[in-house]
């Protein structure tokens, strides 16, 4: 089920409704465990046995963790967590990937290892609740988080619907004390999130949907299309990517408000950022934030002096472009991200005018995603050897009035980060307000993609 779908809107009015008519908090959680699982299982319901797996295996750590201080016994728990998450997500996410590897490879040794790939069938989110859950003992075991004692609460964590399968990635710092407080319909105040989630909507139904049908065929045979259209299509898939991801993020950020609870932050208007250790700053903030609070800063950070330094960024970065997908071409997308944010903490480019800044992000990211979009790293390198001048021998072009949708883009990404819309959604009369939101969704809804389109993270 689609945030997209109008099936959605269905299930969730139910949800609202019946939610905030329960006069019981504990009551309320026990509803929207019931309907996260309902929610997930709708996709797939045998995963369900893998959520509840992670949930009871990190539930039953953190309890054995606040039952014992001996450091061995603390340690082994730990790893008990992070084996069963780990072996879990890497057998679903990762077998295949390494076991066609490892054979192609043993095979130009002309060793020829007897490993075959499975039809496996990759759960939906499972990258996203694995390092939830993980974050979870990860905290009990450093003493920064006292373990829930209860399991529903904590099966409500893992699940919650509106975030499970594309983030934000939450940690049960944040999620676990907001379910102390039953809260009150008339503190959560319904325009802003109706507001956002009617934004998230336009990204991703009338912006994304539509620009992916326009690139597939580029990214499909790339030497048919000439420079400047290949071009178009690495801008315009920097574009897709952000409205898709950011307005899931906007539609669960705004689904979990109406039900009382907060998520944190996932974008920051990436594309504004004049460095890549910016725009890492701003893009999909609750990985990048894991992982530096749990594998950068435990292996040293920027402590250890130059080289340590950048072994450490290609590490992580490497480690973040496999947890995107298992493909070679994420593997060398990570490293290329990791390769740039030890170039720049050489060569300052912060210290580049902004406007020079601003073109450097983009054009750095933007061939990034070239190699995360493509099939396969062959692919990537026509893609991006036709973008030299002069290089591409193709003739196709797309419709060359998506430089239009660029360049608009480009305006909005800056007036909505200068002029935010929650005040005056605030501020204004009642009346108002529901005749605008009405005209708004009037005028969107013909604008939709006529297919529903899943969103490109639930592949991670």
């Amino acid at each position: 089920m689609l945030f997209t779908e109008f099936r959605f809107v269905g299930f969730f009015a139910t949800i609202f409704l019946v939610h905030w008519l329960l006069p019981w908090n504990r009551a309320r959680k026990l509803w929207l465990l019931a309907a996260s699982y309902a929610f997930y299982g709708a996709w797939n319901w045998r995963f369900l046995s893998l959520i509840v797996a992670s949930t009871i295996i990190d539930y039953l750590v953190g309890r054995g963790l606040e039952r014992t201080s001996e450091t061995s016994r603390r340690r082994a728990l730990l790893v008990v967590s992070l084996l069963g998450n780990l072996g879990i997500l890497g057998f679903f996410k990762y077998y295949n990937f390494f076991a066609v590897s490892a054979a192609e490879f043993t095979s130009w040794l002309g060793l020829g290892l007897p490993l075959q790939a499975l039809e496996i069938v990759l759960p939906l989110g499972i990258s996203f609740y694995t390092f939830q859950t993980l974050s979870y003992s990860i905290d009990v075991y450093r003493g920064r988080l006292v373990p829930t004692k209860s399991l529903p609460d904590f099966a409500l964590f893992v699940a919650f619907f509106p975030q499970l399968v594309a983030g934000p990635i939450v940690r049960a710092i944040d999620f676990l004390p907001q379910l102390a407080n039953p809260g009150r319909l008339s503190d959560i105040g319904l325009r802003v999130p109706l507001v956002r989630f009617l934004l998230g909507y336009i990204k991703k139904a009338c912006i994304a949907d539509h620009i992916a049908a326009a690139i597939d065929p580029v990214f499909a045979d790339p030497a048919a299309f000439d420079g400047m259209t290949l071009w178009l299509a690495s801008l315009l898939y920097s574009l897709q990517i952000y409205c898709d991801f950011s307005g899931y993020s906007d539609m669960a950020i705004a689904t979990a408000a109406l039900l009382g609870y907060h998520l944190p932050e996932n974008f920051g208007f990436p594309y504004l950022a004049t460095t890549v250790q910016e725009y890492w700053r701003r893009w999909h903030i609750t990985l990048t934030t894991w992982f530096r609070d749990y594998l950068y800063i435990p292996m040293g950070g920027n402590r250890l002096g130059p080289a340590r330094l950048a072994i450490n960024l290609c590490t992580v970065f490497l480690l973040c472009g496999l947890w995107h997908g298992a493909a070679w071409t994420f593997v060398v997308w990570g490293i290329y991200h990791g390769l740039f944010l030890t170039i720049e903490r050489f060569a300052r480019a912060d210290r580049l005018p902004r406007a020079l800044g601003h073109v450097y992000v983009l054009l750095v990211v933007s061939c990034g995603f070239v190699i995360f979009r493509s099939t396969s790293l062959p692919a990537a390198g026509i893609f991006l050897s036709g973008l030299l001048p002069g290089a591409s021998t193709g003739t196709l072009t797309i419709w060359p009035g998506w430089w239009g949708m660029v360049a608009g883009f480009g305006f909005a990404h800056a007036a909505l980060s200068r002029w935010p819309l929650d005040s005056p959604v605030a501020r204004a009369p009642g009346w108002i307000f529901a005749a605008a939101y009405g005209v708004a969704v009037a005028v969107v809804l013909p604008w939709a993609a006529n297919e529903y389109e899943p969103f490109i993270y639930f592949q991670f």
